[in-house]
């Protein structure tokens, strides 16, 4: 019950960084958003979790992690039904940062419970399977829940269906999690401020120059304050006595690999999710319900390959499964980048993205295990959450990337199709595109396709870069072996 009451809340804050895409084209409508702002709506969600999990995992180590853990999910219950009762822009971004400000606070105090909760070993490796299962499915879900609810009801559900679930999480956490040691020690607010400003600055650096070229002016800008702000930060935990980063922590090889291998993979993932959602809606004109169900099989493949890596764990160790997961899923979004106008669901995404999705559960329980690995009990909210803030803060630095290179080769290919249907289109479709933008759908299929294309390339790169971190970085130590298999002398 203790793990159940854990892995709901991290599905529930999960679920909540994709089961907006879909509603995203509702919100769009229902709110005035331009098409460049609405990528707020889950940039202001994803920013603010990556950037204060460090600083949430630290309160947990210093008021106790059960408290922090049923504070995180009210303040998260309390902005999902802020966010849902949103009457314009900026009520529903600022609901959505607040969102990430309690999933921040919930998130790594979960991780770090399970470390508290069950002894090392089969059991815990167990327990860090059905979570890293969560952790890694819960996107599809997601996707999934958005598409019934959008479709059944409307757009402000994606928020108010946190509500109920928050409030059962809250009512059984005291019931079946027993209270951690508090230590003794001070918040590093001003690491967690520099951090998420200057991820804040870089993501919208990025994001900007999609739209408006490298060479403008406020994307120069936005890049400049981003480096000063993420240079201070480094300074601060330097000379900070208890920093938000442990610095020492990058000092063990394995454990700067596996943060490495999840900036690479994260990225990934939100990429395939985002990108895909775009394809299967835009190009194969799936329902919000049909698109949800299209992503279901994620799930299941990735809690296959979770329990593969969960059960095999203790006999081979991590790194087979981190090399082995990391290639599965380069080659599933490699052979995404072939994917056109006349591609099908079931010809053309439904295999790279099963590939994708095994060598993605196989990772996520190798990577949580080795992130954890012979850390000191009083510094396992740390961990977990650089771990959670490698995950998010990747995923959001990634997607900017790649929705960077989705701009720029729709751009190309918009200079291609928009001559090409100017040359036949008539007086009437002429005068249509001039007042609206929008060009017929044999037109517009080819430009997202194109930028879907490049995004997928650009993401198998990034998955590529964590197989070779995977293959040599990464060393397992018979100490390693010998405490997942129940041995060893627990860290103290």
């Amino acid at each position: 019950m203790a793990l159940f009451v854990i892995a709901s809340c991290q599905l529930m804050v999960v679920l909540d960084i994709t089961i907006v895409n879909i509603a995203l084209p509702d919100i769009q409508r229902a709110l005035g958003f331009s098409t460049t702002s609405l990528s707020w709506v889950v940039n202001a969600y994803t920013l603010t979790f990556g950037g204060l999990l460090l600083l949430g995992g630290r309160m947990g180590d210093i008021l106790g992690r059960r408290r922090v853990f049923i504070f995180g999910v009210l303040l998260f219950v309390l902005a999902s039904l802020l966010g849902g009762l949103s009457q314009n822009e900026w009520q529903l971004l600022a609901a959505r940062a607040l969102q990430g400000v309690g999933g921040a606070i919930a998130s790594p105090t979960s991780l770090a419970l399970i470390s508290t909760t069950f002894p090392e070993g089969p059991e815990r490796n167990r327990a860090f399977g059905v979570f890293a299962a969560v952790s890694a499915g819960g996107g599809a879900i997601g996707l999934l829940a958005g598409g019934m609810l959008v479709e059944w009801l409307n757009w402000r559900w994606v928020l108010f269906v946190n509500v109920p679930i928050g409030l059962l999480i809250v009512l059984a956490t005291p019931r079946w999690i027993r209270e951690s040691e508090r230590h003794p020690g001070h918040f590093d607010v001003a690491g967690a401020l520099t951090s998420t400003i200057g991820m804040v600055l870089l993501v919208y650096g990025f994001i900007r120059a999609a739209q408006d070229g490298w060479r403008d002016a406020l994307t120069l800008a936005a890049f400049g304050a981003a480096v000063v702000f993420l240079l201070a930060f480094v300074l601060v935990e330097q000379r900070s006595r208890q920093p938000i980063t442990p610095l020492h922590m990058f000092a063990d090889r394995n454990r700067a690999g596996t943060y490495g291998m999840m900036l690479s993979l994260a990225a990934a993932i939100f990429g395939m999710f985002f990108f895909l959602t775009l394809f299967v809606q835009n190009v194969l004109d799936f329902s919000p319900l049909e698109a949800g169900l299209a992503f279901l099989p994620v799930s299941a493949v990735i809690a296959v390959g979770a329990g593969l890596a969960s059960q095999f764990l203790p006999r081979y160790g991590p790194k087979p499964f981190m090399v082995v997961g990391a290639i599965l899923a380069a080659a599933g979004l490699a052979w995404l980048t072939l994917t056109d106008v006349h591609s099908t669901y079931a010809g053309s995404v439904l295999g790279p993205m099963l590939v994708f999705s095994l060598g993605m559960g196989m990772e996520f329980v190798s990577l949580t295990l080795m992130a954890l690995s012979n850390v000191a009990v009083h510094e396992t909210g740390a961990a977990s959450g650089l771990l959670n803030a490698t995950q998010q803060v990747g995923g959001s630095l990634g997607l900017s990337i790649l929705v960077t290179m989705f701009g720029t080769a729709s751009n190309n290919e918009a200079d291609k199709q928009i001559p090409a249907f100017l040359s036949q289109a008539t007086p009437l479709e002429r005068l249509r595109f001039e007042r609206t933008g929008q060009l017929p759908a044999q037109y517009a299929d080819e430009i997202l396709t194109a930028g879907v294309s490049a995004a997928f390339i650009v993401a198998a790169i990034f998955t590529a870069i964590a197989a070779v971190i995977a293959l040599f970085v990464i060393q397992v130590r018979p100490s390693d072996l010998e405490r997942l298999q129940g041995g060893g002398v627990p860290t103290s």
